[in-house]
């Protein structure tokens, strides 16, 4: 016997792009899901009977129908756009950089976040790596789709994907803490104090917060959105033109702009100065108050950029396959070749730079006087290579871990708040009033839930969840 039912979920603006098939064959389960236009993701199960398994489809069934899902044709609606940065990766002709180790993540990887303990590192095949900084892999996923980019926020570490979500990792499972429209062809993303911020392929950029309702949005004069940074009163969107800021976080004020010879094509920042990286060789250093501070010249398109936590030294990579290293008046002190391919991230920690490529690797390279003196010597040592690991099944993030202890950490309650589900703490010594950020997708009314910790947000207001997060059975006030 054999039974198949194609749902997508169907809403009022016809911007989703979801589906979610049934399929019962004998006594086999078959579950697909995903973006349109994909193959998706498949996850089986067998039961006793057909009319068992039959009981466990009607149950997804009627909770995707739940959410808005409705029974649909296979090929009416059209695959979520999503556009990736074109790379030309030429081989350098600079010397090697003093490459210590270098991990090969098998795919294109923009995505990268170097921490106290870890490194974090997303590639094109939706596979995200957290190593160590010696390169041990201490950890994997796998994504529905390609990661975009790795941010962190305080304590947290985003990633973005190309299905339009970005998953916390903070737990034992990513979740998905923010979903953005499916009419939003997504360049870059960043977050601060629970705000994330997008920009698009036609220049716009919009704010979001922690229940993913929009703040604002604006259209900057330039296209190609390929940066957006934020900090606690500043958004900073660099685009084809130029750069263009917005003040207040909450509100969006239009506020400085310059114009630049090249496409932005990367952004960082520390606390008072803004780098954007162009596709016409350069680095350019303004404060954040809008002021030319420098300019750091290199010889091809700028794929890059980082800096040390002080901001005395300044990182680039090409599109030549060349890293290089200025002071910070703009002086050049060394170039290199990297060894693999084009730097598409790059990351500053403990004289050493870390940096993603167009091939799939994340290299650590030592950026240390007796590094750098050893490489322009030509005493170039051996580089450890560590190759990925068997690639994971991608998660269901819709799943979660139960128990009946109530007494393992901040206990939660998702109630109805008018037409929308909102999620509350009723564990003693928080603010009963204040939301918390709560995955939109395990939601679900009266439900009670208990999570490692919970934190308010730097912009107060809300509190956020931190760590794991398990279903509370057998649970009453």
């Amino acid at each position: 016997m054999e039974e198949k039912v194609y749902l997508e979920l169907s809403e009022e603006n016809g911007t989703s792009h979801k589906f979610y098939e049934v399929l019962i064959k004998d006594t086999e389960l078959t579950i697909r899901f995903g973006r349109i236009g994909d193959s998706g993701t498949i996850q089986k199960q067998t039961f006793d009977s057909f009319e068992k398994a039959k009981i466990a489809a009607d149950k997804k069934i009627k909770e995707k129908t739940k959410k808005g899902y409705a029974v649909s044709v296979i090929g009416v609606r059209q695959k979520r756009k999503v556009t990736r940065r074109e790379v030309t990766s030429y081989v350098s002709t600079s010397n090697q950089a003093p490459v210590i180790w270098s991990f090969e993540s098998d795919s294109s990887a923009f995505g990268i976040f170097i921490e106290n303990e870890r490194c974090w590192l997303g590639n094109q095949n939706g596979n995200v790596f957290c190593l160590d900084h010696q390169g041990k892999v201490l950890k994997q996923y796998k994504l529905p789709d390609g990661v975009k980019c790795i941010v962190g926020d305080s304590d947290w570490i985003y990633v973005g994907c190309d299905d339009g979500k970005v998953y916390d990792l903070t737990g034992k499972l990513p979740r998905v803490s923010y979903e953005i429209e499916d009419n939003v062809d997504i360049y870059w993303l960043d977050i601060y104090a629970g705000f994330l911020a997008i920009s698009d392929e036609k220049g716009k950029v919009s704010v979001i917060n922690h229940e993913e309702e929009e703040q604002w949005s604006a259209s900057s004069k330039g296209n190609s959105g390929w940066m957006v940074r934020l900090d606690d009163s500043c958004v900073f969107h660099g685009h084809s033109k130029g750069i263009t800021s917005y003040y207040d976080l909450e509100e969006g004020t239009t506020g400085w702009e310059q114009k630049t010879l090249g496409n932005i094509l990367f952004g960082w920042q520390t606390k008072d100065k803004i780098y954007a990286a162009t596709s016409n060789k350069d680095i350019l250093c303004y404060t954040k108050t809008g002021k030319l501070h420098s300019t750091y010249k290199c010889d091809a398109a700028v794929y890059s950029c980082s800096t040390s936590e002080d901001g005395k030294l300044v990182f680039a990579g090409d599109c030549y396959s060349s890293i290089y290293c200025f002071n910070e008046s703009g002086e050049r002190l060394w170039k290199f070749a990297t060894g693999s391919s084009s730097a598409l991230s790059m990351q500053y920690f403990n004289k050493k730079l870390y940096i993603s490529t167009s091939n799939g690797f994340l290299s650590c390279i030592d950026v240390s006087e007796e590094g750098i003196k050893s490489s322009k010597e030509g005493k170039i040592k051996k580089i450890k290579k560590i190759n990925a690991p068997k690639s994971v099944e991608i998660f269901d993030s819709t799943i979660l871990d139960e128990t009946n202890d109530d007494k393992s950490g901040i206990i939660l309650k998702c109630v109805k708040d008018g037409q929308n589900l909102r999620v509350k703490v009723l564990s003693v010594g928080f603010k009963k009033e204040w939301n918390v950020q709560f995955p939109k997708n395990l939601r679900k009314e009266n439900q009670y839930y208990i999570v490692d910790e919970i934190r308010e947000s730097k912009k107060g207001s809300f509190y956020r969840t931190f760590g794991n997060i398990k279903k509370l059975r057998g649970f009453n006030l």
